[in-house]
């Protein structure tokens, strides 16, 4: 038997997927592993292990006035044939498998999932079933294009293969629920290409956020529906329904829903069915376009936000248009326009799949790279209504989990800040604009609706200084300057709050570089005293403000930054690093630690407590939840931002160095099993990660240590193999993101959704900066200059995707040779960085040469305009790839 082909599912496999159909911010539906539309979360929230009724797809063959057989195209059940504790009625764990799967049907013996994300493909065959079916589902994820990538709608091709002898007449129908939301009303829609059933709320305003749309549609030259499937008691309305479907010919109309009063076992919700014919020659294929598309347009705020007080009065407004309610006026104008474009929407989405799937990277790293951008096709995401991007943290079942576009956890992400830039920049805007007081301090949660200024939460050391370094990189990928004029006076703010006399949690009031004083970090408690994880991203903010300030022509605070970040990194190294790895410094026993902030605002979460309540113990007579000596996985973080973005070294890169491969030995575990873990668990029994932080043999582990350190958190580790590849750790660095990967191998775990703090958790998507790392790409839109510096092996030819805040495309090189492809967009450049040294290099634009000057590995030329379609070639023998590279020299 052939080997299993990277990224296809088959088998067991196949058993936890749910493959996000929808667009940034739209919500999305769940593709299984089967073939299943499962996880409905369409109507602006969470909805985990929810179902439409039985919505789905399936074929009928017929021939010469005879039905052949028929089919649900759905693969094997996968579920609990004991029964689930969440389906359509309350008493669902011993009545069998879920009846809205359809498990009860007939269906497929056997189907292969191909999961290149952004695009599914399910392969269906049966022995009874006369040809093969074959199901291409996705929704556009086009880089740079922001509106097409937004959607709300599933697209699904379903080809059929005549494997016999003679034409068979094919039927594929699409069977659409009508949704939780009650009552409603169908009606056929029909124009030049579409033939659909809408289905919209009954009765209620399409002002409020009840208000739903509902469109199954195809562009199928012959089609038939049904308005309504019968709808009785028990279960008479699937019964009737595969009745109709086993009689050859079209479909008849039901228009009207009989009604049974209130009496009565009702079974299921109300369904709407739009079907295609297709004629298929021997030996031939055809293929079938439907569309699922929705309409919720009103967001609505579900949630209540702790809040500690408002700069300006509430809105009582908790309403909103979602931003796809203004660009389309209905839910018909949504498939229309899916319909109308579909070629050019699947080519540019094929061609960003097909592009990253031919990279290079490690398949461990692309697998994680590539399935962890699912998280911005779900309801972790959210368009507000002007556009800009707000997220969750992640999912929790039917509410979205830690709200806010929470600074410190979309720290981590680099999925959109390289994909959709545009994007990206909105959630600077919101957080300096929205979010941030005048003294300088951020609440690391922002509130909605946008306007009330609300302080939700307090500062987080990490997510404020973050901001920082991410406005540099938004800068360098746009090179929009007006951008970042608009937003230095707030952003400088937030450095100096360090230091600012209203700072209750005493940072850093000396300018020393250092912080002191009480830190609020992303493990959701406090560190008093130095620590070089969050100094770290202070250093680096200070020395990313000092960029920005002196190109914006601020020499004076330009020249203190630096002053203050070299006192800092020189105290840091002299006095944090204990000979293998960065500790904390404090006593932990030191009770008057605590003393400074003894009157300060403690936590949301200890209403009413001190400081002394939440951190001191007694019995163990310890400062509680911190590091102490402890080695922490996110020790040099900041430091792992500063080389992504091209700031260069924040700390001494020796002490870097040595860092990492402590990290790699101590918290790096091959069995989890092995380790006592408290806390939420990620990986188990054989499972491999690298933990959070843990105290090698003879050092100090505190009584009651920093929140989740046995955890195994995705985003963490991929940030930690990131920052080993930086420094030319390719095997260590691989095997920190294959053991992620292989706890997500559909058998035990949904391969598209990792999880933290509920699913589809924004954090994981630190795996994409792997993208830029292995290439060695570095970026400067305003001065035109990219660079390229790959972490390969000896010898071996290098691919991959590139994406600038301008334009996207792809790469290769191999000794004595490079090529540039821009494949959307536009590139400006007239510097091109490789590892040539000082050689002679020939560069040609679209087989055009152009004058071109080479000095210490950077090719400079007349400043170029790159659009779509061209081609940049450089040709220097001096290009050799040679082993294993430390990008962060380069």
């Amino acid at each position: 038997m052939p080997a299993k082909a990277p990224f296809t599912y088959e088998g067991q496999q196949l058993a936890h997927i749910s493959f996000p159909l929808g667009g940034i911010g739209t919500g999305s539906v769940g593709f299984s592993g089967g073939g299943r539309l499962i996880d409905w979360e369409i109507y602006n929230r969470p909805a985990k292990g929810s179902t439409n009724g039985f919505s789905h797809f399936a074929v009928r063959a017929e021939r010469g006035g005879k039905v052949l057989d028929a089919r649900v195209l759905n693969g094997p059940y996968r579920g609990d044939r004991t029964g689930d504790f969440m389906a359509e009625a309350s008493r669902n764990y011993g009545t069998g498998a879920r009846r809205d799967s359809l498990a009860g049907m007939p269906h497929f013996r056997r189907c292969r999932f191909d999961g290149r994300f952004p695009i599914a493909g399910l392969h269906l065959t049966d022995p009874l079933f006369p040809g093969e079916a074959e199901i291409t589902a996705f929704n556009p994820f086009i880089p740079q294009d922001d509106d097409n990538s937004s959607i709300p709608a599933a697209m699904f091709a379903i080809t059929l293969f005549n494997t016999t002898d003679e034409a068979i007449d094919y039927t594929v129908s699409g069977v659409l629920g009508h949704g939780p939301r009650t009552p409603t009303r169908a009606e056929h829609v029909a124009g030049p290409g579409l033939s659909s059933v809408r289905i919209a709320t009954d009765g209620v305003a399409r002002t409020q956020p009840e208000y739903t749309e509902l469109m199954v549609a195809t562009d199928a030259a012959e089609t038939s529906h049904q308005t309504y499937l019968y709808d009785g008691m028990w279960f008479d309305s699937l019964q009737v329904y595969w009745n109709d479907i086993s009689r050859p010919g079209p479909f008849r109309d039901r228009r009207t829903v009989p009604n049974f009063g209130a009496h009565g076992m009702r079974r299921s919700v109300v369904h709407s069915l739009q079907a295609a014919h297709v004629t298929v020659p021997a030996g031939e294929r055809r293929t079938v376009r439907f569309v699922i598309a929705w309409y919720v347009p009103n967001f609505e705020k579900s949630w209540e936000t702790p809040i500690w007080h408002f700069d300006q009065p509430e809105s009582n407004d908790r309403t909103w248009p979602n931003w796809y309610a203004t660009r389309w006026p209905d839910v018909g104008a949504v498939a229309r326009h899916v319909l109308t474009n579909w070629a050019d929407l699947f080519a540019r989405t094929a061609l960003f799949r097909d592009t990253l799937y031919a990279s290079s990277l490690p398949l461990p790293v692309l697998d994680a790279a590539a399935a962890n951008l699912s998280i911005l096709k779900t309801a972790t995401t959210v368009r507000l209504t002007d556009g800009s991007f707000y997220g969750w943290e992640g999912l929790f079942q039917d509410v979205g989990s830690c709200e806010g576009s929470c600074a410190h956890v979309w720290n981590y992400q680099q999925a959109l800040p390289f994909l959709f830039p545009a994007l990206e920049r909105s959630m600077r805007e919101l957080d300096y604009v929205q979010n941030t007081d005048d003294a300088g301090g951020m609440s690391f949660r922002m509130s909605l609706p946008v306007g009330t200024r609300a302080r939700t939460e307090r500062p987080a050391a990490d997510g404020q200084f973050g901001g920082m370094m991410k406005l540099y990189r938004d800068w360098k990928l746009s090179g929009d300057d007006a951008f970042l004029a608009r937003l230095w006076p707030i952003a400088r703010r937030t450095v100096e709050y360090a230091w600012h006399t209203d700072n209750p949690d005493l940072w850093d009031p000396g300018k020393t570089g250092v912080l002191w004083g009480r830190q609020h970090h992303t493990l959701d408690m406090e560190l008093f005293g130095p620590n070089v994880w969050l100094t770290g991203f202070y250093l680096g903010a200070l020395k990313a403000g000092a960029a920005i300030a002196e190109h914006l022509g601020d020499a004076a605070t330009a020249a203190e930054w630096r002053a203050i970040c070299a006192r800092g990194r020189d105290w840091v190294d002299a006095n944090l690093f204990n000979g293998e790895y960065y500790v904390q410094s404090l006593d932990l026993g030191d009770r008057r630690a605590l003393d400074p902030y003894a009157t300060a605002t403690v936590s949301r979460r200890l209403v009413g407590g001190t400081v002394y309540d939440l951190y001191w113990s007694d019995e163990h007579r310890e400062i509680k939840y911190q590091l102490g000596e402890g080695c922490l996985i996110d020790q040099v973080l900041g430091h792992w931002h500063a080389n992504l973005y091209g700031l260069g070294d924040i700390l001494d890169r020796d002490h870097v160095v040595s860092a990492l491969r402590a990290i790699d030995r101590h918290n790096f575990r091959p069995r989890l099993g092995d380790v006592a873990n408290p806390c939420r668990v990620f990986g188990l029994e054989e499972e491999a990660g690298t933990l959070i932080c843990t105290w090698p043999e003879g050092r100090r582990m505190p009584a009651v240590p920093v929140p989740y350190a046995q955890e195994t958190m995705h985003g963490f580790e991929y940030a930690f193999g990131c920052a080993m590849m930086q420094y030319g750790m390719l095997d260590a660095g691989v095997r920190v993101f294959r053991a992620v990967r292989d706890r997500y191998g559909g058998t035990e775990r949904n391969p598209w959704n990792e999880i933290e703090c509920g699913s589809n958790y924004s954090r994981s998507m630190a795996a994409w900066a792997a993208v830029p790392t292995l290439s060695g790409f570095r970026f400067d839109a305003g001065a035109a200059r990219i660079t390229f510096a790959p972490v390969l092996r000896d010898g071996a030819a290098w691919r991959s995707l590139w994406s600038t805040g301008s334009g996207w495309g792809n790469s290769e090189m191999a000794s004595g040779s490079f090529r540039l492809g821009v494949l959307a967009g536009s590139l400006p450049l007239a510097e091109l960085g490789l590892p040539i040294g000082d050689a002679v290099a020939t560069v040609t634009l679209n087989d055009l040469p152009l004058a071109a000057q080479s000095h210490n590995g950077m090719i400079s030329f007349d400043r170029a305009a790159l659009a779509a379609g061209d081609t940049l070639r450089v040709r220097c023998a001096a290009l050799s790839l040679d082993g294993l590279r430390d990008i962060a020299e380069f």
